[in-house]
Parts: structure tokens; sequence; C-alpha cells
């Protein structure tokens, strides 16, 4: 059985089902229904291991957000395997899966092989979950190839993208925000409308959040995705509210503080984050990730350390108060953190996975400017500090979710100068199913390219990017479905390009140099 035969076969439930292995005996008391109903999944993956993920939920739309289980903590055992037919276990034990923790197990392992796949699976009470494929990094400079995507609206469409992405077979998969939406039934329609439709009610509670989650991971394609490769995941604004900034409500909510706090708890439990990164009332998702010395990626989080948005936010002309020195989107230790991290890199490539837009976007066609103070353009002072840095760091791309349409953009430390060096690119993924269909109006397209000139390629589409990642040089497909608003769309290429990487940095050399 080849990886893609494996991977039709684990999202379908067609693997064998027969264990011979201890660590997967069932106990006597069994659940009345199928535990697994919100798959598997798993990710942040190190030389030697990864976070293994699942949540036991028989009846996830149980409107209490505790998906049908009871209230007694249950143990899950679960495998890893070396091949497809967990015919040779590598590890193997049992979480326990808690009551208070919405019954979500998070399996950090370590002590594996560099650079290979394993495939996984679980175990509770007599029900087998579907196997997962994951691996480690390397250690030197092996290729990578990886997807990235963002922003699922579940009620504006199918989630067809997640399954031509689990097609693809990446090594891994950078998600960058809005996994879930807050929004009650028809609290934002696309223009193709309604497709399905969100379980009751705005999300103001840990139930509510809970509830949210586990209608989207009951989706089978969005399952497939996390079933065919480890992810790097943090959250935007949706996963808690719309335009919230750091212990700032968009909407005024006096509950806010409790709000964000209970949203982060159900994003942790519903994903396949390691167990530090949850630190009371603030959730940890700035971090680095290496693919040996070939990449690092920094993750970054603009949510929950910036300042709140200029002149009321939205896009707006005029605001002189986002041209601000002191403004900041990263937050004192977060913008140290970077720093370091570009500075200390030795890696080729220096890939940040970040929410919104970094390259400026001017919105309004015609004389005059209008810009996103939600995006960088509302914090620009500290972008223009950003990519001085990046002018110093070995060839850094910047990856990029939030504004549901396909950008290439080079990023200029001064925007309005044609003459001002491009010190990186940024590549903007649309999104997997927010803004519904989508569409292709060629016209607004060549006026917005026209009046930033800065940006090559927009695509109102959905779907997501595909990169391909060599010592020599990054290979990226802007991957785009035609429809979402029924099933069966198939993923085309629209654009490609290829970016030769530059000379490695004194850092990047050095430590690519043999020993003495």
């Amino acid at each position: 059985m080849d990886r893609r035969a494996f991977l039709t076969a684990a999202t379908a439930g067609l693997l064998p089902q027969t264990v011979s292995r201890p660590a997967l005996a069932s106990p006597a008391r069994t659940l009345r229904s199928d535990p697994f109903t919100l798959g598997v999944a798993s990710g942040d993956p190190t030389t030697d291991g990864f976070v293994l993920w699942t949540r036991l939920a028989v009846a996830p739309l149980n409107g209490d957000g505790r998906g049908g289980m009871p209230s007694r903590d249950v143990d899950v055992a679960w495998q890893v395997s070396a091949d497809e037919r967990f015919a040779t276990i590598v590890r193997s034990g049992t979480a326990t899966a808690r009551a208070r923790n919405a019954h979500s197990v998070h399996v950090e392992l370590k002590g594996l092989e560099p650079g290979r796949d394993y495939y996984y699976r679980f175990r509770s009470e007599g029900r087998l979950s579907p196997a997962g494929r994951t691996r480690t990094t390397p250690e030197g400079e092996t290729p990578l190839t990886f997807a990235v995507a963002a922003c699922a609206h579940y009620e504006h469409g199918y989630y067809t993208a997640y399954r031509r992405l689990a097609q693809e077979e990446p090594d891994l998969v950078v998600f960058l925000g809005d996994y879930m939406y807050e929004y009650g039934p028809s609290g934002y329609t696309a223009l193709t409308g309604r497709v399905r439709t969100h379980t009751p009610g705005k999300c103001r509670t840990l139930a509510d959040y809970r509830l949210r989650h586990a209608q989207y991971k009951s989706d089978r394609d969005l399952q497939a995705a996390h079933a065919a490769a480890p992810w790097l995941v943090a959250f935007d604004d949706h996963e808690v509210e719309n335009n919230w900034a750091g212990p700032a409500s968009s909407s005024g909510a006096r509950d806010f503080a409790r709000r964000r706090r209970e949203a982060f708890r159900a994003y942790y439990e519903n994903m396949p984050l390691r167990r530090a990164s949850l630190q009371g009332a603030v959730l940890r998702v700035n971090r680095r990730v290496s693919w040996g010395r070939l990449a690092r990626f920094h993750l970054l989080d603009t949510r929950q350390f910036r300042d709140d948005q200029a002149c009321e936010d939205g896009v707006r002309a005029g605001c002189d108060e986002r041209l601000a020195d002191g403004r900041t989107l990263l937050g004192p230790g977060q913008w140290r953190w970077l720093e370091s991290g570009l500075h200390d890199s030795a890696t080729r490539w220096n890939l940040l996975g970040q929410q919104i837009m970094m390259a400026h976007r001017d919105h309004k066609i015609g004389p005059g400017r209008e810009v996103n103070l939600d995006s960088w353009d509302g914090y620009a002072a500290e972008r223009t500090r950003l990519l001085e840095s990046l002018a110093r760091t070995s060839n850094p791309v910047v990856l990029t979710g939030d504004a549901h349409m396909h950008h290439l953009a080079d990023l200029k430390t001064d925007f309005d100068d044609p003459d001002s060096p491009v010190v990186a690119r940024e590549l903007v993924a649309s999104s997997i199913a927010s803004d519904g269909d989508g569409y292709r109006d060629r016209t607004w397209i060549a006026e917005a390219l026209q009046e930033n000139p800065h940006i090559s390629y927009i695509d109102q589409r959905r779907g997501y990017v595909m990169a391909r990642l060599t010592r020599d040089e990054m290979s990226v497909e802007f991957r785009t479905l035609d429809y979402i608003s029924r099933r069966g769309a198939r993923a085309k290429t629209s654009h490609r390009l290829t970016l030769p990487a530059a000379p490695a940095t004194a850092a990047a050399a050095q430590a690519a140099a043999p020993p003495s």
C-alpha cells in the first residue's frame, strides 16, 4: 500500500481493525457509539517526535459542548508504527482523556528517528480511531513540500480544498488562522449564500466554542487534511471574535477577558499543540519549528499582544495615528523573541508564518489611499523595522492568511519608492471556504495591481498554496477551486513562480560548514 492509498483508506475508515498489541486491548466497559467522530491530528514535529491529538465525542453536536461523553475520565491507548499496516509498532502507551478538558488527548512523542514517516492511531473502550500519517523533521537539508492554508468559514461552502490539499501529500501543513468562525447562523454571509449552517448562537462561552470546534472537526474533508500530515497552527481573530486586539473586544464586550480565555482553552483542546502552549489566560502560539538546516518556521501571534487598531478599525483613508512610531503589533516580548530568532538562524531559508497582510495595500482605485487598519498597514513603523530585520536574514519568505484572496507581493522598507529594494516576498493564501465560491473580476484585478505595483498576482477564488523547498530554490503554486458551493471541484494551479535562494548568511554558512 503506497502513501496515497493509505491516506485514502485511513480517512475512509478502511484500514484493518484487528489489533493484537496489549496497548490497544479493549476494556470491558464500552461507550455506546464511536468516540472518534472528530478524527485525529498531529503537529509541531521535531527531529525525534511530534504531538498526537484526538478528542473523544460520541455526539459531537450536543449543545453542552461535551460531545455526549460521560462525566468520567476515559483511558485512550495510542500506537505509533513505522509502517501504514501497523506491523512494526515503535511506540505505544495510554493517555487519559479528562472530562474537564473536553476529553481531548495530547501525546508528546520523543525518541523517534529523524526525517521519516510514521503512522498513528488510538483506541478507547472497544473503538478504533482512523489512522493518520505524520513525520519527524530531518537533520540536514532534506527538501520540504508544505501547504499554506487559512480561513475556513463553515457556512460559506464545502471543504473540498482541504480534501485536495490532503491529496497533494505534503510533508507539512501551515495553517494561519480563522480555523473556525464565532458568528451565529448567517452572522456573516457570503455572496454565494449559505451552504451549511452554524450551531446556534454566537460563540460566547466555553461550551459554545467547544461545540463550534466539534462542528468543524466533524467534517470528513478537514479530517483528511489532518490525517495526511503534521500541522503547524496559529490563530487569528475569529477563533475568539472578529478583529479583537490584545485585551480589546471589537464589539465592546464587558466579559471579553473571560471569553478570550475560554476561546483559548477550547482552541487548545481541539488542536495538536503542546501542553506548554496553554499558560493560564495566555495561549502561546508564537514558536519556532526547524526543518533541519534547510528552513526555520517563525510562527507569529499578531492578535494577543497588539495595540488596539487605530481610527476605529476597518478600511479607511487618512488616519495618521497608524503611522505612530510606538504602535506595536507583536508586543515587546514577541518582538525581542523574533529579532533573536532571525539573527541566530543558521538555516538556508527563514519562513515567517503570520496572519495578516504585511505588504502595503491601497484598497482605493484612483486618487487617494485607503488601507486596512487591522493589517500591518495599521502598524506601519513596526513593519518597517521588521522589514529592515528581514533584509539581514537568510532568504526570508512571509506566509500569510486572512485576506481571502491569493496575493504575491514584494516587501520593501518603503512602498512609496519604486526603487526601494525588495527584502522578502510575501505569499498570501486565499481561504479554504470563507467568502464562498469567490470570483475572478479581471478588470478589478488589473486596477488593483496597477494601484499596488509591488503586488504581481491576485485571485479571489478559494484555495491554498503549495510550496517545494530545496537548498537552491522555492517552487510555489497558488492552487484554486472554481466553486465550493457544491462538492467535487478540482484544484488547479492558477499561478506559479520559483524563488532562487540567495547566498547563505554568515550564520547559515558557518552552521553548514564541515568541522575542521
